[in-house]
């Protein structure tokens, strides 16, 4: 069985037991957080497709932890112009880990 829902503004397919890196959410870890914008969800041949959502799906979740990414490093620069500008930028993600997934 997997879903497919919307968070942070991506969407996201996942199974009971996947562990998904997402944008960072309110809450503390391992208190538990639902995700209602479902907009799928299939089990064995069985496919229900929501229009955009499907009635009554949820995603439960566990949160693991809250954290900063790697750093990215953006340089702009131009040949023979005198023009070089870094940049970096730290993402905050939160861990989370499916703990079930319900269409009625």
């Amino acid at each position: 069985m997997f879903a497919v829902f919307q968070s942070g503004g991506k969407q996201h397919r996942v199974s009971e037991g996947d562990v998904v890196r997402l944008e960072l959410l309110d809450g503390e870890p391992g208190s538990e957080i639902i995700f209602d914008k479902v907009l799928m969800v299939a089990k064995d041949d069985e496919v229900e497709v929501g229009s955009p959502f499907v009635e009554k799906g949820q995603v439960t979740a566990k949160i693991i932890r809250s954290d900063r990414d790697k750093k990215i490093r953006i340089i702009k620069f131009k040949r023979r112009k005198d023009y070089l500008k870094r940049q970096g930028h730290r993402q905050w993600f939160t861990d989370v880990e499916i703990t079930a997934i319900s269409a009625a």
